[in-house]
């Protein structure tokens, strides 16, 4: 008497991984998902490994993170995947300030992004 299986929100041919809290702007972090939208992984891979960007290291963790579900959890062949979607969402922004002239205060606003990625496994043309 358990409950019933959820149904799977992507595809049969599709994995999902999200990273959330990640401590960048939204606008910041969309720079380098859209570097890795629709590559092969192992090309999105190495291109987060020589990125300049500080938060490609949580990229690249976030699509190893998919690859590895994929994988594991849905079956799929990593030789074949590629990266579907990234798309990336705004979470907390946290509030801080600094004391200005004249008795003023300056806001500083330090915001946290989320990203999502979905690999999906499409066959190579010969």
């Amino acid at each position: 008497m358990g409950k019933e299986k959820n149904p799977r929100r992507v595809a049969e041919n599709e994995a999902m991984a999200k990273a959330r809290m990640l401590r960048t702007s939204p606008q910041k972090l969309n720079l380098v998902a859209a570097m890795i939208r629709g590559k092969a992984v192992d090309k999105a891979l190495s291109d987060l490994t020589f990125s300049k960007k500080r938060i490609a290291a949580d990229v690249k963790k976030c699509l190893q993170s998919a690859i590895a579900n994929a994988e594991n959890n849905h079956g799929l062949d990593v030789d074949e995947l590629v990266v579907a979607e990234a798309w990336v969402g705004k979470n907390l922004v946290m509030k801080r300030g600094r004391p200005r002239a004249r008795g003023r205060f300056g806001k500083i606003m330090k915001p946290f992004s989320e990203l999502t990625i979905t690999v999906r496994q499409v066959e190579e043309q010969a």
